[in-house]
């Protein structure tokens, strides 16, 4: 059963516009549902947060400054753009905020050829934006992933 979607404003910044509460806020929730509740003990904190080129999204609840639900957007050296760290919070689950977070960060990529290491479990929610399988299955800090590749 689907839960109720309520209403959350899209966020949008760079990297080295964001203020420390914001920093703060999105790395609590990436710790709270990557290393927490997955149980994944790894360095969440990489340093590329802050790169020039990174590009953070996020929803908020209206009235509140806590992201719901998260994704980073880097450019790599290649010229590719990598999304990663796609996390919502548990109590925001169903409501569909991932999908629009993906949307909103696809209509910034446009034609430049973007990947992502995917959950297996999450594969075909990847595969619904045109995203596509590249090699085998690999285990990243004990969770099964999939390398995928969106060229449009």
């Amino acid at each position: 059963m689907r839960t109720t979607p309520f209403p959350a404003t899209l966020r949008r910044q760079w990297g080295l516009d964001l203020s420390p509460a914001q920093l703060y806020a999105i790395l609590r929730l990436r710790q709270d549902v990557f290393v927490v509740e997955q149980n994944a003990v790894y360095c969440d904190v990489d340093g590329r947060d802050l790169e020039q080129g990174t590009r953070h999204f996020w929803l908020e609840a209206d009235g509140s400054h806590d992201p719901l639900a998260y994704l980073r957007l880097l450019e790599e050296p290649d010229g590719t753009l990598r999304i990663g760290r796609v996390v919502t919070a548990r109590m925001a689950r169903g409501r569909g905020f991932s999908r629009r977070l993906m949307q909103a960060a696809l209509a910034d990529v446009g034609s430049t050829p973007c990947v992502l290491d995917a959950q297996t479990y999450v594969a075909d929610f990847y595969g619904s934006f045109g995203f596509v399988v590249e090699g085998d299955e690999f285990i990243e800090d004990g969770i099964p992933h999939l390398r995928m590749r969106r060229t449009p």
